[in-house]
């Protein structure tokens, strides 16, 4: 038995306004503090007001949000009596937000009860709104919230089925003003989450044709965005294109990218778009050489060439690179800015992390410890994966 979950979605042009329309009594806006100082903070807090909603801002969200920062923010919506979470910002504002919903709802739990095993009984008293500020992570339509536990130097994957967000307001308008290097990094993070989701075990009817779209968009929009921020019809394809991923993880997951970036991310702290799509072309490397069957199928669709699904397989891995090519993107972890000789002192935690990361065995190919490090040396150096 399968289910299908999606928050309800509001996207498309002047989508922001739908918050004047909300039913509610206290909004507590969960947010960093660069987007108070840009004003959009502001974009939120007019039409909540108009609502008649009293609103109180957590503006402390760190890149890569610690458990600290998930626990003061949810002691801060406890006692505003929050019955509205908003989380505004990118992956890490919404993320918090998610825990901050089901800490301020169970206040009996701590952030790490909540897992996707056991039930949290929701009571409904608080709800969700999720407002993405970058076109990437998915994570205004997903449920697992990644926080970082700074004593382990370790990811953790948090979060519930049952802690997806009420609703998601797609809004183009708001992610217009991202630099060129976040548009390339958010981008090209969505990219490998429609990829993972088609390829991994767990893909399905519902999401294969909506996660195909979304690479297809972003293979066409992300360059158009990349090279100019005021071009309104990419930057909202490339928003839908992210909210369609970000479904996708919700119904499916994504895999061994994401599981190294996750773990080298503990350590190093890259952003986190930039060090997934930095690992894919390895990734794919590694799988097809044994899977290339559901990667063809991605091919077939972009119309790129090929006589059998490794040909196929193997046209994908050169229009990823392509594309990294055209968004200035690193092509291997020196790019991260990583150090060798710390690379190589972490190297055996980061391996372990790697294969305690819950994404790591939805592939169609799955790694052993010696491979998991060889493809974590290989990104390094940059060398193209022959195992």
């Amino acid at each position: 038995m399968w289910f299908f979950r999606a928050p309800h979605i509001v996207y498309g042009e002047d989508a922001l306004s739908y918050l004047a329309s909300i039913q509610g009594e206290r909004a507590f806006i969960v947010t960093d503090a660069n987007l108070v100082k840009l004003g959009v903070v502001d974009r939120v807090t007019e039409p909540l007001t108009e609502a008649g909603l009293a609103v109180d801002v957590f503006s402390e969200v760190e890149p890569d949000p610690s458990i600290e920062t998930v626990t003061r923010a949810s002691a801060q919506a406890r006692a505003f009596h929050a019955d509205w979470v908003i989380g505004l910002g990118g992956g890490s504002a919404m993320d918090t937000a998610k825990m901050v919903r089901v800490l301020a709802d169970r206040t009996d739990l701590q952030a790490i009860d909540v897992n996707p095993i056991e039930p949290i009984n929701l009571s409904g008293r608080v709800k969700l709104c999720t407002i993405p500020t970058t076109s990437g992570t998915g994570a205004e339509a997903s449920w697992p919230s990644i926080v970082t536990d700074h004593s382990e130097n370790r990811k953790l994957i948090l979060g519930h089925t049952d802690s997806l967000a009420d609703v998601a307001i797609v809004d183009p308008s708001i992610p217009a003003g991202m630099p060129a290097w976040l548009t390339a990094d958010t981008g090209m993070d969505a990219l490998v989450h429609a990829i993972e989701i088609y390829a991994g075990p767990w893909h399905n009817d519902f999401v294969d044709g909506m996660v195909l779209q979304a690479i297809k968009l972003i293979f066409e929009y992300l360059p158009r965005a990349y090279r100019d921020g005021s071009d309104m019809e990419a930057r909202e394809k490339m928003h839908i294109a992210a909210t369609m991923a970000g479904v996708g993880i919700n119904n499916s997951n994504v895999g061994l990218a994401h599981a190294l970036a996750h773990s080298l991310g503990g350590v190093f702290h890259p952003p986190h778009g930039r060090a997934t799509s930095t690992f894919l072309p390895y990734t794919l490397q590694f799988i097809t050489r044994e899977a290339p069957e559901r990667y063809a199928d991605i091919a077939r669709w972009l119309d790129l060439p090929g006589d059998t699904p490794a040909e196929r397989a193997t046209a994908l891995i050169a229009a990823y690179k392509q594309l990294q090519r055209q968004v200035n993107h690193p092509v291997d972890v020196r790019g991260l800015k990583v150090p060798e000789d710390k690379f190589y002192v972490n190297l055996d935690h980061i391996v372990e992390a790697a294969e305690a990361d819950g994404t790591m065995f939805n592939n169609p190919r799955i790694p052993d410890t010696q491979e998991v490090r060889r493809l974590f040396e290989y990104a390094y150096a940059g060398h193209d994966v022959d195992f």
